[in-house]
């Protein structure tokens, strides 16, 4: 028995599917909303799941917090962007979750642009699903993880819907950088003048050369870039940071 765990925010275009997804291997649908204003309660109440609003935590403090609420000891956490492949729906029928050894079980995922598989963004692993008497999702700020060594690597994919187009990407990558940069400033993490262009240069040959994204089309280039610049932003913000703290001494 599996109960699985969504975070939402606004998210009416998404809800339906992702528990429409779930449903086929988890008896109990958790939704964890961060006050919605549109209809993404509405319709996750109308198909069964349990709906608790909670103000924005953080993603892993988010995602922990759901946890107390539920009855199962087995938790699949899934992003409402996300899908569970018709691979991943049998892999985990296939599992024999109380009698495994394994704290948790990660899902390579296939990441689109709007209809655009980003071939360079492959495998992107992901742990969702874990023993929560085992393990759980990190509180820390940002984009956080499950804590546990003790993983088995699925054959098996989540889909991950994650923007529309890249108008969209441009302007999340904005609210990334910025929260990026200012948990590694709180982190005391500090940046030299250079340090903007080593890490914007570095991010687009990484991404170009060493994971090959040159050969992967106009998509590979257009990831790249937008890579390099948002590297190459984080350390840009870091380092006003310090030149405003620097002016208040």
């Amino acid at each position: 028995m599996i109960t699985a765990n969504i975070i939402t925010l606004n998210e009416q275009e998404n809800i339906k599917a992702v528990i429409e997804s779930v449903k086929v291997v988890c008896d109990e649908i958790i939704v964890v909303d961060s006050q919605s204003t549109d209809n993404t309660v509405a319709i996750a109440k109308s198909l069964d799941a349990k709906v608790i609003v909670q103000a924005y935590l953080g993603d892993g403090a988010q995602k922990a917090f759901a946890v107390q609420y539920a009855t199962n000891d087995w938790i699949l956490s899934i992003d409402a962007d996300e899908r569970l492949d018709d691979d991943a729906i049998q892999a985990i029928k296939d599992l024999e979750l109380q009698n495994t050894s394994f704290d948790a079980f990660s899902f390579a995922r296939k990441t689109f642009i709007g209809k655009e598989f980003i071939r360079l963004w492959y495998p992107d692993r992901v742990t969702r699903l874990y023993n929560k008497n085992k393990c759980g999702f990190s509180t820390a700020g940002g984009h956080a993880k499950v804590e546990t060594d003790n993983i088995k690597k699925l054959n098996a994919h989540l889909l991950h819907y994650s923007y529309k187009d890249y108008s969209e990407m441009i302007k999340t990558s904005h609210k990334f950088i910025t929260r990026g940069a200012r948990i590694a400033y709180e982190s005391n993490k500090r940046a030299s003048t250079l340090d903007p262009i080593i890490h914007g240069i570095g991010a687009l040959f990484k991404a170009l050369i060493v994971k090959r994204g040159i050969f992967h089309g106009i998509n590979g280039w257009n990831v790249s870039v937008v890579s390099a610049f948002s590297s190459y932003m984080k350390y840009a913000l870091i380092l006003e940071m310090q030149k405003n703290d620097e002016n208040k001494l």
